[in-house]
């Protein structure tokens, strides 16, 4: 079961991550988000437990928890929503020839 923690404080590293939800299972995978252009952390990641019931107890467990000073979120992971190739934009809309007799 993969689970969304956010909340994390900027010092919070995939190791304390691993740490902290293996007291409630097996942790199959930690990834913590880092930003593109600093290499610094997001303040949110994701960790993937072996089983759904590890999922749900360390939910249970840690969700509002306070960790390295902040409150922590964690939830259930949703599937990435598709960003779209759309976005289009600006022309105007309405009559090009108005008024040119």
């Amino acid at each position: 079961m993969k689970l969304y923690v956010g909340n994390l404080s900027f010092q919070t590293t995939e190791q304390d991550l691993n740490k902290l939800f293996a007291q409630h299972g097996t942790v199959t995978e930690t990834n913590l988000i880092m930003d593109r252009e600093t290499n610094r952390p997001r303040g949110f990641g994701f960790v993937t437990m072996s089983s759904a019931e590890e999922g749900q107890r360390a939910i249970a467990a840690l969700h509002g928890q306070n960790h390295d000073g902040r409150d922590l979120t964690v939830n259930e992971a949703k599937p990435m929503e598709s960003r779209g190739g759309g976005g289009g934009g600006g022309g105007r809309s309405g009559g090009g020839n108005r008024n040119r007799y």
